[in-house]
């Protein structure tokens, strides 16, 4: 099975005697995908619906004499700028009530029936003319949605929201239920006195936020629904649009059953080095949407982006190495933005394929190289296409929770995401490999769960999560979970809500997050919590991001709080349940003591954890199949400990030695 190879083209970008020695260049660096079109609105149709397929039939007839497969977009991602001069209604409103103007790209409302209609239509011309098209190999829908967009405030944004608040609600005194209005006189007499939450002179109401957020990534999925019902009409090509990793405003659980194969962009931070570990976690995300399915990377750069602060290039080896990190975690795919290196537009120096230096140059070099490689490893004996990467524990991820804690008028002030890595980096790092889940979903297959920082939760996710401890899984729940249902009412009698309070044998009485860095040692505010155990914890350790009053109901306290207000009380307990283990951390240890506690976890829940393939500690090592890959994400050499056959060098796997940003594919 066939492992994708290639990138965004945008031959209109360019003259037409270049498009010949484009596909003869991509031929010689193993190029086996193209994606055409994502931007070629304007030029597909310059005036209203007058379109010019001339030169995309010549793009793809090309294409496909070189044996290039494609995947073709639908261009809807930046309208014409004919389309706004005559309905500059379709354009987007900010909370503050600025209009955003033509200039720029997905300069759109969602919720525009004007917008969805002019792409229903460029859409059904694309499907009637190459729906049978021999070189069609994925249909490509839009592009990062929401990505500079993800919520209007305009008046037909406001309609729809009203539409869907009654669909949701039906009665407007359920509403006020839901909302709490009846704090600050927020009472609504009808749907139509409800607005978007626009700017407000202090906090808005919570749950009003939290249901825009609902209602925005709603609204982007119904214009993605609404260009697959075109084309699922008279294709069965399968279909995909492109996510953007751990993207806020769009809540991926929702879009993936609707995707036939999951894809990402992803441009990690040369210069940051926890981007290794960062990309993993993004890599398994993508694969978790899939239900484990392989997956493609649709979009990362050779090299240097061109829209942070500060772009690093990418070191010698790295664009490689990253590249088969996707591979190893699931991917079938490695793709790139974008073939040829732009000469004008906002994104000439983001790095390309083919480089402004042309093919002598490293970057073209890297690309051949790693076009060979994959080009080998998708023989049919190698095993690799279509295999699956799998996993043993998980973390829940939760739209909703993210979008609700870090809301303002919250207890403290935390991040996500970044909460979500600390779990992650400690379970990866004892070369487990990890899904993300549901907490509503089938957790049976997993021997861990863990589930931090899950804000909001229904009662059905709560009795899930309880039920998984129960049945005989080892669940680590951490702090800040459970504290609201859906509707963002708080859980009263303790937080956590019932069975999981019962199931974990404690109560949450009161927050008290400890002070942030920059306000410790002061001599105002005490230092931040300290946990101390000899069995699971090691000793002492530093807390942070958060602490909290626990009372022990009926669990053993693996850990208390040593210093500050909360000396004595609580920090880690465990209870039997039922056939499994429940564990409560009412803290975030630092990544010493949080890997230790993990692999206490993963020891007592019978988890096998290999022995470690090399002496390197920031070498990869991730299972594919019967494959095992190594990468050095390190700056020194590395000497392998694995049995087997690299094969990209075919060498003895024992022994090799990896440079930096080095790989190995060992097949036993």
């Amino acid at each position: 099975m066939t492992i994708w190879y290639g990138g965004d083209y945008n031959p209109e970008q360019w003259p037409r005697e270049l498009w010949d020695e484009d596909v003869r260049l991509m031929q010689r660096g193993g190029i086996s995908l193209a994606t055409v079109g994502v931007f070629s609105w304007a030029r597909l149709e310059p005036r209203p619906g007058e379109y010019d397929f001339a030169w995309l039939d010549d793009v793809l007839d090309t294409l496909h004499a070189g044996g290039i497969r494609v995947d073709l977009a639908t261009a809807t991602a930046s309208p014409p700028p004919w389309l706004a001069r005559r309905h500059p209604e379709m354009l987007p409103v900010t909370e503050t009530g600025v209009r955003l103007e033509v200039g720029s790209r997905q300069h759109y409302c969602p919720s525009s029936p004007v917008y969805r209609e002019h792409a229903r239509r460029l859409v059904l011309s694309l499907v009637e003319r190459y729906a049978a098209h021999p070189a069609l190999e994925l249909w490509h829908v839009n592009n990062e949605y929401g990505c500079h967009v993800s919520h209007c405030y305009c008046e037909v944004s406001a309609a729809a929201f009203r539409s869907w608040l009654q669909a949701k609600y039906g009665a407007i005194e359920d509403l006020n239920r839901a909302w709490g209005t009846a704090f600050w006189s927020q009472r609504y007499d009808s749907f139509d006195e409800v607005e978007p939450p626009r700017a407000a002179p202090t906090f808005r109401n919570p749950t009003q936020l939290l249901d825009f957020d609902r209602f925005s990534s709603d609204e982007l999925l119904a214009c993605y629904q609404a260009e697959v019902e075109v084309i699922r009409a008279a294709s069965d090509v399968p279909i995909t649009t492109n996510f953007m990793g751990f993207f806020k405003p769009v809540d991926y659980w929702r879009w993936a059953p609707h995707i036939d194969v999951i894809s990402d962009d992803t441009y990690p931070d040369p210069a940051d080095p926890r981007s290794p570990a960062y990309a993993a976690m993004v890599r398994d995300l993508m694969r978790s949407l899939g239900g484990g399915a392989p997956w493609l990377l649709m979009e990362q750069s050779p090299s240097a982006v061109n829209w942070r602060a500060h772009n690093a290039a990418k070191v010698p080896g790295q664009m490689r190495a990253w590249s088969y990190q996707s591979v190893a975690r699931g991917a079938d795919g490695i793709l790139f933005f974008q073939w040829r290196q732009s000469q004008a537009g906002s994104e000439k120096f983001h790095s390309g394929m083919v480089p402004h230096g042309g093919t002598d140059t490293r970057v073209w070099r890297e690309i051949e190289q790693l076009g060979g490689e994959l080009r080998r490893l998708s023989g049919a004996e190698v095993g690799l296409g279509g295999s699956r990467t799998r996993a043993s524990v998980a973390i829940t991820l939760d739209w909703d929770s993210w979008w609700a804690v870090e809301q303002p008028a919250s207890p403290t002030a935390v991040s996500y995401v970044e909460i979500l890595f600390a779990w992650h980096q400690a379970l990866t790092s004892l070369g487990l490999t990890v899904d993300f889940v549901r907490a509503e979903g089938d957790l049976s297959g997993y021997r861990v769960v863990v589930a931090p920082t899950h804000f909001v939760a229904t009662d059905a996710q709560v009795e899930n999560l309880a039920s998984f401890a129960e049945a005989g899984g080892s669940l680590v729940v951490g702090f800040g979970t459970a504290i609201t249902d859906e509707q963002l009412h708080v859980r009263l009698g303790g937080y956590l809500g019932e069975p999981l309070r019962r199931t974990l044998g404690v109560r949450v009485e009161e927050f008290a997050p400890p002070a942030p860095p920059d306000l410790r040692n002061t001599g105002r505010e005490p230092a931040p919590p300290v946990l101390f155990d000899g069995e699971f914890l090691g000793g002492a350790g530093a807390g942070s991001v958060w602490s909290e009053y626990v009372r022990v109901d009926d669990a053993e306290v693996l850990a208390t709080f040593t210093e500050g207000p909360l000396a004595g009380c609580p920090a880690v307990t465990r209870r039997a349940a039922g056939e499994g283990t429940a564990f409560y951390l009412a803290t975030l240890p630092d990544p010493a003591v949080l890997r230790l506690f993990v692999s206490n976890v993963i020891d007592a829940a019978g988890v096998p954890i290999a022995a470690p393939a090399t002496d390197g500690e920031q070498v990869e090592v991730v299972r594919r199949g019967d494959l095992v890959f190594a990468i050095n994400h390190g700056s020194a050499d590395a000497e392998l400990r694995l049995a087997g056959t690299d094969l990209l060098t075919g060498s003895n796997a024992s022994g090799l030695l990896l440079p930096p940003q080095g790989v190995a594919v060992v097949k036993p």
